[in-house]
């Protein structure tokens, strides 16, 4: 039985479409031009910040998310970055008695956005706010303390093989892969993934039913 269920955060609650558009904007390039890099170099299993690597080499993420904080064009994250079925399907979880943590690799800054949406959740928290991120086991250790359930009666939902399916199985927790987003749908009939994940779900509104089980 699943009692507590821990999802992801880029393209498993929210969309990326702003984050990547915001970042070609600032570097000054085509959105299309880094949506396609970003594509390429997941395709070949790399980091997305290759991406904007590839756009400026020798870039300094960091300094340079810095640099668009200070000009006012930092994050952004509101209602229309979620997907749709995100608050009926945490609403519902939350019903059945099922315990919700939202945690994922972003920024501190993000946990502020993700929390003003007011989401049913128990607790919302990133990697930065953290200090470690995933794939580290020492991420998915402060899973497991929040949780405050066993591990096989954990339930980590994710897009990311190697940042949320891989390391969560080695973990101990149970697994739902979501064909969405690049990572994803490129991924979602892989045998290495499928073998790996308890589960593969289309929408998030699939985890009720998970849970009666």
């Amino acid at each position: 039985m699943i009692e507590t269920i821990v999802f992801d955060v880029g393209e498993t609650i929210t969309r990326d479409d702003r984050y990547w558009a915001s970042w070609a904007d600032w570097l000054r390039v085509p959105r299309h031009t880094l949506s396609a890099l970003v594509g390429a170099v997941v395709a070949q299993g790399q980091d997305n910040a290759e991406a904007l690597r590839l756009v400026r080499p020798g870039i300094e993420v960091a300094a340079e998310y810095h640099a668009r904080e200070l000009a006012g064009r930092g994050e952004q994250l509101d209602e229309s970055d979620l997907y749709d079925d995100v608050r009926p399907a945490v609403s519902a979880l939350r019903e059945r008695g099922v315990r919700v943590i939202i945690a994922g690799n972003q920024t501190p800054r993000a946990g502020e956005l993700l929390r003003d949406l007011d989401l049913p959740a128990d607790l919302i928290v990133t990697s930065g706010e953290w200090g470690v991120a995933k794939p580290q086991p020492e991420f998915f250790a402060r899973v497991m303390e929040v949780a405050q359930t066993a591990p096989d009666r954990t339930l980590y939902v994710g897009d990311h093989p190697a940042n949320d399916v891989f390391p969560a199985k080695a973990a101990g927790l149970r697994v739902a892969h979501i064909r969405r987003g690049p990572w994803g749908h490129l991924w979602a009939d892989s045998p290495e993934v499928a073998g790996a994940a308890d589960w593969s779900i289309d929408s998030l509104a699939q985890l009720a039913g998970i849970t009666e089980r």
